[in-house]
């Protein structure tokens, strides 16, 4: 109905979806594989991040989406996102499709503190959501939630709400909240109250960028986070220091990295074929033809969209184990094509690619083990063109013209006079030392005391340790 809409009402162009396997698809394809949406909004915002950060020189980053209701985390490393071949939601259940990996937690700008009966500070899973919001919105909570924290503390603008529908927001009543359900209970005034809150909440979200990354055997000192959404970037300085990342890269419009991620996604088909058989017994004529098969039916659904690609690209991969084993790695294999034709890998290169994913994956391998190949998964990829980010990148201006004043704002014990400034208005190349606010119509970019940032050439803000 939505697409006919559409072209009721004059649009030309194709009606794309975007995929969890952080590609796009035609509605056709949609209406007959729905379950391709599934989770199909954070992996946008992962998407852009991929693409904002590899441009920017950043090719290994964690996400960190704060939303109202919660964080979303990711980890790219190379440019790439990580794809799992399945997902658990909620009730266990598991959706078996292609998914770019994204671990959520309950830890969003609404998500409401509370002190449980054995007197331990919580925040979330419950959260304000929009409506009513944060007591600071006025509109009927009565729960002090995360962003109340940050409003009490100074972060964030009671004078300037991000997104402009609301006039101000109420301090007062978000100190209230704070004292009644946190700070009468555990014995703290106001200010430590809301610290609590931040500490908790930080400590949460800490927790989902190491899951993602220390448990998974991945240095997070290598890595950069790239916060995004609406209350990421006010949570920064507090990622570096607990988990230990060494910079961190704020994209130019947190709020709509989502959006700009259903812009530069490429539209891209996965298809899975089981195999079910040992390296030694593998039946190269069969994989060849499956290959084949899925490479034919993903160039046809290539062409039959409207969009224009710059190229198209197949990967192909082999979910594999060692006999006797119930988890597997995905292993990527070199595949020649040849006038269309897709020419198989031998059973001795798939036997060296698994074992380099194996060492890559567990640090050594199984001498004498039985290698099992699982499961045929390839990828048929049309490139979209991209925009230029450039674009996006203030013309002139200077710090002095950015600078909008100062207020006082908490920071771990202490008040700091911190000077605000108009982040869109910071010309390129520009550095500010913390403590600094850096304020924009969809975020609040926060710089603690002993950060610095810097405004690189596509208006992202860099931030790094002084």
């Amino acid at each position: 109905r939505l697409d006919s809409a559409l072209r009721e009402g004059g649009f030309a162009s194709e009606f794309l979806i975007v995929q969890s396997n952080g590609g796009v698809m035609d509605v056709d394809t949609a209406c007959r594989l729905p379950v391709r949406t599934a989770l199909s909004g954070p992996a946008a915002g992962v998407i852009a991040a991929a693409h904002i950060a590899t441009e920017a020189g950043f090719p290994d980053i964690i996400t960190g989406d704060m939303g109202g209701t919660s964080f979303d985390v990711s980890l790219i490393a190379g440019g790439q996102s990580m794809l799992a071949p399945e997902t658990s939601v909620d009730f266990g259940m598991t959706v078996r499709a292609p998914m770019i990996e994204i671990t959520t937690i309950g830890a969003g700008g609404g998500s409401i503190a509370w002190v449980d009966k054995g007197g331990l500070l919580n925040i979330g899973p419950e959260s304000a959501g929009s409506t009513p919001g944060p007591v600071a919105y006025g509109q009927g909570n009565t729960r002090p939630t995360v962003t109340d924290a940050n409003v009490v503390l100074g972060r964030i603008d009671p004078e300037n709400p991000i997104g402009g529908k609301l006039e101000r927001l109420d301090v007062e009543a978000a100190a209230r909240a704070i004292d009644a359900h946190v700070g009468a209970p555990l014995g703290l005034p106001t200010t430590e109250a809301a610290e609590a809150i931040l500490t908790v909440a930080n400590s949460r979200m800490a927790g989902a960028i190491r899951l993602v990354s220390i448990e998974r055997g991945f240095d997070p000192k290598r890595f950069a986070f790239m916060p995004f959404g609406g209350g990421g970037a006010l949570h920064t300085g507090a990622m570096l220091a607990d988990v230990g990342i060494g910079s961190a890269i704020v994209p130019r419009y947190p709020g709509v990295t989502s959006a700009m991620g259903c812009v530069i996604a490429d539209m891209r088909h996965d298809f899975v074929q089981t195999i079910n058989a040992t390296v030694a017994t593998l039946d190269r004529a069969a994989l060849g033809r499956f290959m084949q098969d899925h490479a034919d039916k993903g160039r046809a659904m290539l062409d039959a969209a409207a969009t224009r690609f710059e190229a198209r690209e197949l990967r192909f991969e082999l979910d594999m184990a060692y006999l006797g084993q119930t988890h597997t790695v995905p292993v990527a294999l070199d595949v020649a094509v040849t006038g269309g034709t897709v020419i198989p890998p031998t059973t001795e290169e798939i036997a060296e690619a698994f074992e380099t994913a194996y060492r890559a994956a567990y640090g050594r391998t199984l001498p004498g083990g039985v290698q099992r190949v699982m499961n045929l998964r390839s990828a048929v990829i049309g490139k979209r063109p991209k925009f230029d980010l450039a674009t996006l990148a203030p013309q002139g201006g200077s710090v002095e013209e950015a600078r909008k004043g100062t207020r006082q704002v908490h920071f771990g014990t202490a008040w700091y006079e911190t000077t605000i400034y108009d982040r869109l208005a910071l010309p390129v190349g520009a550095e500010i030392e913390g403590p600094a606010i850096l304020e924009q119509a969809d975020t609040t970019v926060l710089l603690d005391p002993g950060l610095r940032g810097r405004v690189d050439a596509y208006g992202n803000t860099i931030i790094t340790r002084t």
